[in-house]
């Protein structure tokens, strides 16, 4: 019963990565329909992630105060009316607005798993969970690619995307039948923290500045954005026409060879969330995979004429250390006082996402900027060089994350107490 709770959000949270990534096999069409260039193709599968990462911190706090159950029946309610006017819109404004409703109503997913299974499951669960969570989430995305892509070639993108709407609209149905906040109210022991009698009451904002206060909250908010930001930069836009222009793949080769980055990805968050479980520690691997991924990105951008062997081998081991972020989760969580879990979820996972968001639209301009244009006409092709320039804002992205995981502070899986946690604040009161 845990895990079918658990499960249903995990539902909509694969709707929502299906959505995430769904751009990235339709870009010729998009761009035809919409007139778009680069830097407008980026920012209309950015939209998705300007609603996603606003959402965050407000989907934390109302995880905390009302549960998620609410929540994630009215995101996937928002997240079919989405992905109807999407599929719908006639001018870009309206397919931006429906990317829009979609990426807020998926942002509850998340952050609500996380809740119902911090009060559902055993501690020693929760990295485990956490990382089911991202596999789920790319079976989503697995969806969004090759099958998807045959979908659209057979039945054009925007009957394919009608008929996406209807599942999110199903499982806002089994969720509110379904799901309940916390296993006392089917009459079951609770794992979640209750607040001691006479405890004071927060408001939000001061639960809002209390997590704030810690360093491992900005320095864990602030690395996984460029972890994600580059995978979905590369698997959910940009990889496939670089692929099919500079490999010369297919399009559906090319949306396999992204789907295996994505798949890989799944496998790594599972296994590297019980490996930090098992060690006892986050930050050495957390440490290790993000290093690992400069050199692996840097290779895969700046060496020339990889075989395709040699590609989708970088990709995939890309993928599976990518996994790494799946540990900043449970590391944040430990890092500051139990009754703030679903604050601090919030604020981390809008730090996942600020990297797509900001990414995304960036490397649009930047291939924008380098990309020759005939006569005056729209760019015809970005070149190699344009792809290396606009890549190297997710490489410059990782770099700083390695720096900053360095600074971090080791819970040794264990939450906090309140004798050490002012330890862990930045202004070393205590």
């Amino acid at each position: 019963m845990a895990w079918s709770m658990w499960g249903l959000g995990g539902v909509l949270y694969l709707v929502g990565f299906y959505q995430r990534v769904a751009p990235a096999v339709m870009t010729d069409e998009l761009t035809t329909d919409f007139g778009l260039s680069a830097t407008t193709l980026g920012n209309l599968s950015a939209f998705y992630f300007y609603s996603y990462v606003f959402m965050q911190i407000p989907t934390g706090v109302l995880a905390d105060r009302l549960g998620p159950r609410w929540l994630l029946t009215l995101g996937a309610l928002c997240t079919g009316l989405g992905t109807c006017l999407f599929s719908s819109a006639t001018a870009v404004s309206w397919a931006e607005l429906g990317r829009l409703l979609i990426g807020g109503g998926v942002a509850v997913a998340f952050v609500c798993m996380l809740k119902l299974a911090d009060h559902w499951l055993a501690p020693r669960h929760y990295a485990l969970a956490s990382g089911a969570a991202l596999f789920l989430g790319i079976v989503g995305a697995v969806f969004a690619g090759v099958p998807l892509r045959l979908a659209i070639d057979a039945f054009g993108w925007r009957d394919v995307m009608l008929v996406s709407a209807v599942v999110p609209l199903v499982v806002a149905a089994l969720i509110w039948w379904l799901v309940r906040d916390d296993p006392a109210e089917r009459g079951y022991r609770s794992h979640g923290h209750v607040s001691p009698v006479g405890a004071p009451h927060r408001s939000v904002f001061a639960g809002l500045r209390e997590v704030l206060r810690y360093r491992n909250t900005w320095i864990l908010t602030l690395l996984p954005g460029g972890i994600v930001g580059a995978v979905l930069t590369f698997g959910g836009l940009w990889g496939v026409p670089f692929l099919t222009a500079h490999y010369g793949l297919t399009k559906t080769s090319a949306a396999a060879m992204t789907t295996a980055l994505l798949i890989a990805w799944a496998a790594g968050g599972p296994i590297l969330g019980v490996w930090s479980d098992r060690i006892g520690r986050r930050k050495p691997l957390y440490a290790c995979s993000v290093g690992t991924l400069v050199l692996l990105w840097g290779a895969l951008i700046f060496t020339p004429n990889l075989s395709i062997t040699a590609l989708a081998a970088l990709l995939v081991i890309i993928g599976f250390l990518s996994g790494c972020m799946i540990i900043g989760f449970a590391f944040i969580k430990e890092s500051v006082p139990r009754e703030f879990s679903g604050t601090v979820s919030g604020v981390c996972n809008m730090g996942v996402m600020l990297g797509p968001m900001i990414l995304q639209p960036g490397v649009g301009f930047i291939l924008d900027r380098f990309t020759a244009t005939v006569g005056g006409t729209a760019p015809l092709f970005h070149d190699l060089t344009a792809y290396r320039a606009g890549f190297s804002l997710m490489l410059v992205w990782l770099v700083i994350g390695f720096a900053l995981i360095l600074l971090s502070r080791e819970t040794h899986c264990q939450n906090h107490t309140c004798n050490d946690m002012a330890l862990e604040k930045p202004d070393g009161n205590s």
